[in-house]
């Protein structure tokens, strides 16, 4: 008898599906649904370009369409396949992406009165309206709860839990008195396919409550009253409304209801996992262990590690949280990441590459691909902050912006596409070395992510960069393998380790670092370090006056 196991997998623009022979690693089907509301799945505001939020009948239409378009084609690829051979659902999620729902779980977007009102709507992750209620948080924390900050790095975000909700309460108080409760995208749909939407009864994930709503046991789970009043009373007083508990992603949230399973084709009964967010799932599914980095390369990145919670781990200063069980269970994970990546690339591309590089988006990436390939490090003359979205990790602020420096009457795209490239992967060694700094060691990055597999020159830079060897996860869909591993775990047949040793594979390409380039771009970091912190840090005293004749220097001796 086959064992099979079907993860879902809810990102920014779609929501796909993967279905996974646990026993072979074989991966027999995978659909995905573009979510049809607003832009590109996103729900926006002119006057505002921090708004950005998700209508959550994408999510319930998304579900139906991805599980049954993936049983088919496994029929398909393997005649005999019996879908009562799933074993396990499980499900991960943007995040901090919160719903403000009723006393039944009902999100208030689908009720009439709510319907054309943005604020009622999904708080999608990426939506950063919330920074002045972020900065009230860090510093209110930093004074009475200094504890809280520890485990998220020292600063609080506008991209998290309470200060979207709080952001809400400000702006839409009728919404948030509206609202019985509010519950994680991750959370809610394990809930509404196991029938436990009522929020007193939701199973709470630990990854999305320790890693953005400051939730530890050490402190008694979530923030406690006296905190939450002194922001503001109302705050307090939804506390009582949410959860006492949260629960990693081993653990089932429920069993999938007769109801769903008819709609799916699948069997009532089976487990769902406890939800959890995309890039801890991916990490996972990337086969994450002790010493290694996992980063998620997309239109964002999330860096990921792992570390057995024996150890002993303090502050990590800038990092997006230490959650025990996060990721592993017995295990801190660990998260980090840059707020833009390939948005910073498809920006480009869209607004400031020349035709003359072709008619399409696709074709300028690969001419501007073929040409940066034949160039040097250095051999640009420019530097780049990786900053066009804000800042995640290490500086945690939101205010930041890009910037490109270096530019002649001479510059050309191709040049500033390898410049933007060379700023990301500076933008993930200064996580690195902030990791290092704190006792967490990285010998290895595995990566995964469509950047990872499209762009073998973007993979050698970042191998210079970072010092460090490269390899890329054989699945092209590891947080979608990784919410299917812990479906089928949740339900205690099977362990992680046995099924992460039979699906978590390696591409055979690998990069290594080039001696000759790496010894240049370690010239240029501790340029790009200069500006880091002249820009990023307060009271800063980094001196920019050399930074443009030392990229000319450098760019004259690599021309040379």
């Amino acid at each position: 008898m086959s064992r099979y196991a079907i993860g879902l997998d809810y990102g920014t623009n779609s929501c796909r599906s993967l279905l996974v022979d646990l026993d072979t690693g074989e991966e027999l089907g995978s659909v995905v649904f573009p979510y049809p509301s607003g832009e590109l799945g996103i729900l926006t505001d002119p006057s505002d370009p921090h708004v950005a939020r998700q209508h959550p009948q994408d999510y319930l239409d998304g579900i139906v369409a991805i599980i049954t378009g993936a049983l088919s084609q496994a029929k398909a690829v393997r005649p005999g396949f019996d879908a009562g051979e799933v074993i396990g659902l499980g499900i991960d999620t943007t995040g901090s992406t919160p719903i403000p729902v009723d006393a039944d779980g009902t999100p208030l977007a689908l009720k009439p009165e709510f319907a054309g009102n943005l604020n009622a709507h999904v708080w999608l992750w990426k939506d950063h309206t919330a920074h002045e209620e972020a900065a009230a948080i860090t510093a209110t924390a930093a004074r009475m709860r200094p504890q809280y900050l520890a485990k998220c790095g020292g600063i609080y975000s506008s991209e998290w839990w309470w200060s979207k909700i709080w952001r809400c309460l400000k702006v839409d108080p009728a919404v948030f008195h509206a609202a019985h409760s509010w519950v994680e995208h991750c959370d809610w749909l394990p809930a509404v396919l196991t029938g436990n939407t009522r929020p007193d009864r939701i199973k709470r994930g630990v990854c999305s409550a320790g890693h953005k709503a400051m939730y530890a046991r050490e402190w008694g789970g979530l923030p406690d009253s006296e905190f939450l009043a002194s922001l503001d009373p109302a705050l307090a007083e939804l506390r009582g409304r949410l959860y006492e508990e949260a629960f990693s992603s081993d653990t089932a949230a429920g069993e999938l209801t007769a109801a769903w399973a008819e709609r799916l084709g699948l069997k009532a009964g089976i487990p769902v996992a406890v939800g959890a967010f995309d890039a801890h799932m991916g990490a996972v599914g990337a086969g994450v262990v002790p010493g290694t980095l996992v980063k998620i390369l997309g239109t964002s990145t999330c860096d990921i590690t792992v570390l057995p919670n024996s150890a002993q781990l303090g502050e990590v200063p800038g990092v997006c949280g230490i959650v025990d069980g996060s990721v592993l269970p017995g295990h801190y994970g660990i998260e980090a990441g840059q707020s833009a990546v390939g948005d910073i690339f498809l920006w480009f591309v869209h607004h400031l590459v020349p035709d003359s590089y072709g008619a399409t988006v696709s074709e300028k990436f690969e001419e501007m691909e073929r040409r940066l390939a034949a160039l040097k490090p250095g051999e640009t003359g420019l530097l780049a902050l990786d900053w066009n979205n804000g800042n995640r990790t290490i500086l945690v602020d939101v205010r930041l912006t890009g910037l490109i420096l270096g530019q002649t009457l001479h510059t050309e795209a191709h040049e500033i596409y390898r410049a933007l490239i060379e700023a990301t992967a500076f933008g993930a060694l200064t996580i690195i070395r902030r990791m290092e700094e704190y006792g967490i060691r990285i010998d290895r990055v595995v990566n995964t992510g469509g950047l990872s597999l499209k762009n073998a020159t973007l993979m050698q830079i970042y191998a210079d960069i970072l010092g460090r060897p490269l390899q890329v996860a054989a699945s092209e869909q590891t947080c979608a393998l990784g919410a299917a591993m812990f479906g089928a775990v949740s339900g205690g047949g099977i362990s992680l380790e046995e099924v992460q040793r039979n699906c978590c594979r390696m591409r055979e390409v690998q990069y290594q670092p080039i001696p000759e380039n790496e010894a240049v771009y370690r010239e240029i970091y501790a340029l790009y370090k200069a500006l880091h912190d002249g820009f990023g840090l307060s009271g800063s005293t980094s001196d920019f006056s050399g930074v443009m004749k030392e990229l000319i220097a450098i760019r004259q001796r690599q021309r040379a």
